[in-house]
Formats: structure tokens, sequence, C-alpha cells
């Protein structure tokens, strides 16, 4: 199996899918070591680590480039992180993420201006999905409750993806207690977000998520008790 057939079919196993992301080719490595079956990253927390913010803010040369040394790191499939796809035709988007070795990729439906228009961002997500094929796996945000939106805009959002191709769909800080009636509206397999405060992995699973990502919460974790641990060294 390609890697992206492996990380497809991860999606509809019998566990869910778990994906502490990771930022760098160190912390990659540690997510594979630990025994997780894939590597995802976070585009806020890569952004940090090579000096930019999270939003689209970085040149995309330079997150294709942080995403290829992930991907030489481990012997995982890697599902990248790519914002909003950085303002590149689907076409030369999808090129340049395979060419880094990328299994998937996590696509949002917002940018500075806001929420995208759910057509204009289906028709996106087609032909991402055109350009692809079956070589990467199309993991679509849902921003509605980033935006204040309800369950029921969320829905409508996450249906359309899934008709434009996306092989999972991620409604980002949905209530957990909103994800049974997600999953049952959209279909397939779904995405839910955790962080070391809580909702935590097993309450989502517990809810019907199946596949679990971290963001950036993992980074900002660590980087808060390094920032506390600091004036203990001086």
């Amino acid at each position: 199996m390609s890697r992206a057939e492996t990380l497809r079919a991860l999606h509809h196993g019998d566990t869910p899918l778990v994906l502490p992301n990771a930022w760098d080719p160190v912390s990659a490595r540690l997510v594979a070591e630990a025994g997780f079956p894939a590597v995802a990253t976070s585009s806020g927390a890569v952004a940090r680590v090579i000096g930019y913010d999270d939003g689209q803010l970085t040149p995309a040369a330079e997150m294709f480039a942080a995403v290829a040394r992930v991907v030489r790191a481990v012997d995982v499939p890697v599902t990248a992180d790519m914002e909003a796809g950085y303002g590149l035709s689907p076409q030369e988007f999808v090129e340049r993420l395979l060419e880094t070795g990328a299994a998937g990729c996590n696509l949002e439906d917002s940018t500075s201006d806001g929420l995208t228009e759910p057509e204009r961002q289906a028709d996106y997500l087609a032909e991402v999905r055109a350009a692809a094929g079956a070589d990467l796996v199309v993991n679509a945000r849902i921003d509605t409750f980033v935006q204040g939106g309800t369950v029921a805009d969320a829905i409508t959002r996450g249906r359309a993806y899934r008709r434009a191709g996306a092989d999972c769909v991620y409604p980002i800080l949905a209530p957990v207690e909103s994800i049974a009636e997600l999953k049952e509206g959209i279909g397939g397999p779904l995405n839910a977000h955790a962080t070391p405060d809580g909702p935590t992995c097993a309450e989502l699973v517990a809810a019907g998520a199946t596949r679990i990502s971290y963001g950036t919460s993992l980074h900002r974790y660590l980087m808060d008790s390094f920032r506390k641990l600091l004036p203990e060294l001086g």
C-alpha cells in the first residue's frame, strides 16, 4: 500500500486515529517512536518554530520545506496542515505537496477575511481531489465554531466538502456534546480537536470522533512549561 492508502485506511479502522501534532523532525520522530501510526503537522506550531505566526503568514515555500523535513524523518505517513492553501491554485498546491512526500493534508475554510463561502471552498476541495486523485488524504477543516456558527452550519459545510471529495471533515472546536450530531449529519470520518487540558481524547472518542488531533496545543503546552522553567535556570 502507498502511504496515502495506509493513511486513508486508518480512518476506517476499528480504533480512532489519534494524531499528536508535530512541528519538526525531532517531534515527529517522538510521535512515531511512541507507536502512533501516522504523523500530522501543526501549521501554527511549524510557523512559530521557523519564525512566523499562524494565519497563512508563512511563505508557502518555507512551509513545504518544513513538511518535507518531517516526511524524511519518519517511516509512517505524514499529513500536513496547510492552512487555507496559501493562495495557490489546486494544481500547484497538489504538485508541491506531493513533492514533499506527504500522504495527506488539512485545508481550512477561513482566512483573515473570515469564513470562505461553502460553495467556493467545496469547489477548491473538488479541484484538489481531482488533481491529487487517490494520492492525498484530504481533511477538510470547518471553522464554523471558531466564528461562532451553529451545528447546522457545520453540517451544511461538511456535507458539501464530503461531496467535493474530502476523506474526512474537521469541525474544529466543536463542543463535545455536538460530535454525535455532526457525525450523523455529515457522514464519514470526523476529526475532533483535543488538548492536554481537555477535551480529552477519551471524551471525544466516546462521543463518536473518528480522528483526534491536537493542533497547536501540544507545542503551546511545552513552550509554557519551558517558560515556567527558565527562571529556575539562572
